[in-house]
């Protein structure tokens, strides 16, 4: 498939029913006693407080019986910065929706696609990867919005000083036979393109050019592992490397990048295709206003972007067409 961003890519609503109260007739001696007669000011008063107390369980009900609208996302970093992060979004968009919205933090990438498969999420914020597998597995989903960074994002390849490897223009040929470290394995920076650009580049399966592959699961666990020397060489998503460089937690002297993979796209905002006829007519248009919308800088900087814009399915079939050459995807 030609792609001109990418010249490395392969080719080719119900009623609401309330309890009913039994019990809020007066006792005997109170049953002829008006607001205006002797005590019947405390009687009154009791009757107003309770048909409050009916409204008020009223409405709680139908608020009960709103659908939540709830979303998870791929864990790609710690889990502390990742409930951060979208428990504020979940604020967001209640308030731009209208609707209750929900975070549900997941443990894996692939926890996350089968909540997506499964309904207990309506929509969610997957890799390139996680995305075209969770669309591919409910029809008539929509990719509909993407960082500004992630049209072209990339990887880094990172060497422990010990390799003696240091950074290149080029694939690093050196890294064939030190031990390496991928990130989680349904991961698209951390894994499937960076296995591919090894593939090209070298030949072979990683199993069969590195000593030892380990997987770590997410990117910020990715640089722990090299800089300890557990593993000599490593892969991540770029804008982690970066965050983490910024916030003093790499040891620079320990570790350095030594290769940047060309772009390709990754990160996205993906919705069930059966949404409209959970939320009503136009909320898939809705939601996608709302990331677009997106505009505080506070919000926008727990994402690392600028901004959110237009994504769409076709923008990751080079995805889909790697993933099928890897193995990925099926």
């Amino acid at each position: 498939m030609a792609n001109s961003r990418c010249p490395w890519a392969p080719s080719g609503s119900a009623s609401i029913g309330l309890p009913e109260f039994r019990n809020l007739s007066p006792v005997p001696h109170e049953r002829s006693v008006s607001p205006g007669s002797p005590g019947g000011a405390a009687v009154f008063k009791r009757y107003v407080l309770a048909l409050a107390a009916l409204c008020t369980l009223g409405a709680e009900v139908a608020r009960g019986q709103q659908p939540t609208l709830v979303f998870t996302a791929i864990p790609d970093e710690d889990e502390t910065r990742l409930v951060e992060r979208f428990t504020q979004y979940a604020k967001y968009f209640e308030g731009k929706l209208g609707v209750p919205v929900r975070y549900l933090p997941v443990k894996s990438y692939p926890a996350a696609v089968t909540a997506f498969t499964n309904n207990q999420v309506q929509f969610a914020w997957f890799g390139g990867l996680t995305g075209v597998q969770a669309r591919l597995a409910v029809p008539g989903s929509q990719a509909l919005a993407q960082g500004a960074e992630d049209l072209e994002f990339k990887s880094y390849f990172i060497a422990h000083a010990s390799t003696g490897l240091t950074r290149s223009k080029d694939f690093p040929k050196g890294i064939e036979g030190k031990t390496f470290a991928f990130g989680a394995r349904a991961s698209t920076s951390g894994r499937l393109f960076p296995e591919h650009f090894i593939r090209q580049a070298l030949g072979k399966d990683p199993d069969k050019a590195f000593a030892r592959v380990g997987y770590s699961g997410d990117h910020s666990r990715t640089i722990q592992l090299v800089q300890s020397g557990a593993y000599q060489v490593g892969v991540l998503n770029h804008l982690v490397w970066e965050q983490e460089v910024k916030s003093g937690k790499v040891d620079t002297k320990a570790v350095s990048v030594i290769w940047e993979t060309p772009t390709y796209p990754d990160y996205h905002w993906v919705a069930r295709g059966d949404i409209d006829k959970t939320f009503g007519a136009g909320f898939v248009g809705r939601l996608q206003a709302a990331l677009l919308g997106v505009d505080d800088p506070k919000l926008l900087a727990i994402f690392d972007r600028t901004r959110f814009v237009p994504a769409k399915n076709d923008d990751y079939k080079v995805i889909e067409d790697v993933g099928k050459l890897t193995g990925l995807v099926n």
